[in-house]
């Protein structure tokens, strides 16, 4: 495999994977590792799609949880194209495939309705001014709602799934609101929550909501997950998801 310009080829946690990365573009974050973990999915079959996908972390990390196949979409070219080469390095294109494209139109592409399971780990923030935006145009895509927004994101999730398909985002608590508005809009009942708090006494910094398509109501909240003790280590939890230990 032929790493271009200044990317490097990682490990991926305790997985026996690789994924390319490199500086000059958006790196995955715990909070991909957090929903990759989160998401229910089908253990020995089942389509799943999972949107912004970046370099391909999600697929790669629900690999190792499914026999399922798995399509990553991304926006952003010289992501897709690390996508694309992690997969191809980890021998894994019988299950895996990436597709470029923006996500407002892959239904269109790859099907309505015909899914079991959609993840995201979408932009977070508004679209700042052109003047405020983040100079690296690949990290503004990534944290910002330039190429889609929340909206976006729960309306596809909804057009690709079957009726009782399950669909996981990650996202910051100050949307909360906005995402069970916007999955009961788009027929995506909210069913199970997670609050992530960076250490205990603090707020949470993020959330992780799962709802099943034409669900009946029935909200669970789960027991909240933290991330490092008073020593500013990670937890036995987080260590756990994150290395197996």
């Amino acid at each position: 495999m032929i790493l271009k310009d200044d990317e490097r080829l990682d490990y991926l946690l305790a997985e026996q994977l690789r994924i390319i990365q490199s500086p000059s573009v958006f790196s995955f974050s715990l909070d991909a590792v957090l929903l990759a973990r989160f998401v229910s999915v089908p253990i020995s079959k089942g389509k799943i799609v999972d949107l912004c996908s970046g370099n391909g972390v999600i697929p790669l990390l629900l690999s190792l949880r499914t026999k399922g196949s798995i399509v990553g979409v991304e926006i952003q070219e010289k992501l897709y194209d690390m996508a694309v080469r992690s997969i191809e390095y980890n021998k894994l294109s019988h299950q895996l495939s990436m597709l470029h494209g923006d996500l407002k139109g892959i239904p269109n592409e790859i099907g309505y309705e015909k899914y079991d399971v959609v993840t995201c780990n979408p932009p977070y923030f508004p679209t700042p001014k052109q003047e405020e935006r983040n100079k690296n145009e690949h990290f503004a895509i990534a944290r910002h709602e330039i190429m889609c927004n929340l909206e976006d994101v729960i309306k596809t999730s909804s057009q690709l799934l079957k009726q009782g398909g399950k669909a996981a985002f990650v996202h910051r608590p100050g949307r909360l609101i906005d995402i069970l508005l916007l999955m009961r809009q788009y027929r995506l009942e909210p069913k199970r929550l997670q609050f992530v708090y960076p250490m205990s006494g603090k707020e949470a910094n993020t959330i992780l909501i799962e709802g099943i398509k034409d669900g009946s109501p029935d909200l669970k909240t789960l027991q909240p997950f933290i991330v490092y003790n008073e020593k500013n280590e990670y937890t036995t939890e987080a260590r756990r998801l994150l290395y197996g230990e």
